[in-house]
């Protein structure tokens, strides 16, 4: 198995409950892993053997920043399924970081995974 990380993916988005969080785009924070078997790919050294991290990145960007969600656990669950959506990713953690969304805190996180069948 291999395991593919996007670190500290930088976006921003309508995200929150108040209405002032409903007004201004936030920024929040994405660490993503796709497992996913690479032996086709590490044998092939083709790109169409394997998970495209630069294409599902794209449409990870895409999504967040033209949308708006109430709560992290929906933002992570939507970032999941286009991850999941790839036929080689066998599973999937998301992390989504809002920074500042605590007064005494640096940040708050949740963290999904997903495990296909």
């Amino acid at each position: 198995m291999a395991i593919i990380r996007i670190t500290d993916l930088r976006l921003r988005c309508i995200i929150g409950i108040f209405d002032w969080e409903k007004e201004n785009k936030q920024d929040v924070i994405l660490n993503i892993e796709m497992e996913f078997d690479a032996t086709k790919s590490a044998q092939s050294d083709d790109i169409n053997d394997t998970v495209d991290y630069k294409k599902i990145t794209k449409e990870i960007i895409a999504m967040v920043e033209g949308s708006q969600f109430n709560l992290l656990e929906k933002l992570a669950e939507e970032v999941l399924n286009i991850v999941c959506a790839h036929p080689l990713v066998e599973q999937a953690r998301v992390e989504i970081d809002k920074p500042g969304a605590l007064r005494f805190a640096d940040s708050v996180s949740l963290e999904l995974t997903r495990t296909k069948n």
